[in-house]
């Protein structure tokens, strides 16, 4: 079976006014040598008072939805297209240069649709996002790669192959849709050896532009490796400026160590907790088509440094505790167990939404209760009118941080859930609740989230882990 890549280059690889380009360019010839790739393109980036940020966020600003993000021009989007433009050879500059200005006098146009209707959203949101980030940028990376002699093409958003539900802000991968709409996409893969497609952005059967959730770039690749499995020996692979490491190097500095495999779990708790690995929906999406795909994370800049992440990785021989993470602006609720019942439910096939574990329950009273724990604080706080009518009783508490251990074999580690918690003990820091779990993979801590308790907490704990024994 012939080989696919998928390769998903984020914008933190693309870079301020394109930088990372080059080095992309070098792994996307590599990476066809022996091999179809379809790349997967997020938004570049640009800086605003000496600050990376993303062309979204700058949309989002613009959309008054991000308010880190104020009083910037829509200029600043055209000059750092301008910058890029400047990869692209005299035979496709101007072809380009027409690609631009006509996206992106479309997501303008989409702009000012919302200030005049006074509301950003549904596929207003949509269209100004896709215009000028994830669609556009794949469309001029093709004109790149024209420019230095590789054989490439882009699909149109006529063509898309990701289809959707109607869920138009944080929309869901429809397989059996998107499956009748891949024939443009799979003989663009016959015809040429690089295919390249913006991430993030999905249609509905009715033709409307969706969106997935931040990191949605990740969902995509994911998508593409599920619709394409079946018809080439296929690989995810996300191309990334660092490796993936048993701590966030922001945080730990000492003693990191690179991880060579994860299991699709690992991978998926560690994704909502905090490290930046992969999008736990994206490994949830693989798992629910039934589909058992390798996906490996490369640092771009050193390529033979990378992870695996597989259903079942080959070796656990490595320590068993893979990755200490941690997760800001969480909230705990307590709900009577049966409500919580027809709460999970409703999130689940309703709201399509799953950023949430569900601890140990507890009784009082004679009564079961359930405790769960939200990775977002601010969904809680946005959604409490709709959670506590589940149960007027409920309780939320907010402000909470959250410490978690990560590895399928941790049952392998003595005392490892004691001492992991007095080492946060050691660092001035208050239990809340601690959950244990062999089966689940994971030991969670629950600290209340001021200052830099988390990072605290992180770094003490990792600073055991090359002291602790394991069988």
């Amino acid at each position: 079976m012939e080989k696919l890549i998928v390769a998903k280059f984020g914008g933190s690889a693309i870079g301020v006014n394109g930088e990372g380009l080059p080095t992309i360019l070098e792994r996307i010839r590599r990476l066809k040598e022996d091999s179809k790739v379809i790349v997967v393109c997020s938004a570049p980036l640009t800086t605003i008072n000496g600050k990376k940020v993303s062309l979204t966020d700058v949309i989002l600003g613009l959309g008054g939805e991000n308010k880190d993000v104020q009083n910037v021009d829509f200029n600043l989007v055209s000059e750092t297209y301008s910058h890029i433009l400047e990869m692209v050879n005299d035979d496709y500059k101007e072809e380009c240069r027409a690609k631009i200005s006509d996206m992106l006098e479309m997501s303008l146009k989409s702009l000012e649709e919302a200030r005049a209707l006074d509301k950003f959203e549904d596929e207003i949101r949509a269209k100004a996002l896709a215009y000028s980030g994830e669609v556009l940028m794949s469309h001029v990376l093709n004109f790149i790669l024209k420019s230095n002699g590789i054989k490439s093409e882009s699909i149109s958003l006529d063509d898309w192959p990701i289809i959707t539900d109607n869920n138009i802000e944080s929309t869901n991968f429809v397989f059996a849709q998107s499956n009748e709409h891949t024939e443009k996409l799979e003989d663009l893969v016959k015809q040429n050896d690089v295919v390249s497609i913006g991430g993030f952005i999905g249609k509905t059967e009715d033709g409307i532009i969706t969106t997935y959730e931040r990191g949605g770039s990740d969902r995509t690749a994911a998508d593409i490796g599920i619709l394409f499995h079946k018809k080439y020996d296929t690989v995810i692979d996300l191309e990334k400026d660092s490796s993936v490491v048993s701590a966030d190097p922001k945080i730990v500095q000492d003693e990191l160590e690179q991880i060579s495999d994860l299991s699709y779990n690992e991978a998926r708790l560690a994704g909502m907790f905090g490290m930046k690995i992969i999008d736990p929906i994206a490994i949830k999406e693989i798992v629910e088509n039934g589909v058992d795909m390798q996906v490996i994370v490369t640092d771009m800049n050193k390529p033979e440094q990378i992870t695996r992440i597989q259903r079942k990785p080959s070796e656990q021989n490595g320590h068993p505790l893979k990755i200490v993470t941690g997760k800001k602006n969480c909230a705990i609720l307590r709900i009577e167990s049966s409500s919580a019942k027809n709460l999970l439910e409703s999130l689940e096939q309703e709201k399509r939404y799953s950023e949430f574990i569900i601890l140990s329950p507890f009784t009082k009273d004679g009564m079961e209760f359930a405790r769960i724990l939200f990775l977002d604080g601010d969904y809680v706080n946005r959604n409490e009118k709709y959670i506590l009518s589940f149960d007027a009783l409920a309780n939320i508490s907010y402000q909470r941080g959250v410490i978690t251990l990560i590895g399928d074999e941790m049952w392998r580690v003595q005392q490892i859930a004691s001492k992991a918690s007095s080492k946060v003990g050691d660092a001035g820091l208050n239990i809340l609740n601690l959950d244990a779990q062999e089966e689940t993979s994971r030991i969670i801590i629950v600290i209340e989230d001021s200052d830099d308790n988390v990072a605290k907490g992180i770094a003490a704990i990792h600073s055991e882990r090359s002291k602790i024994k394991f069988i």
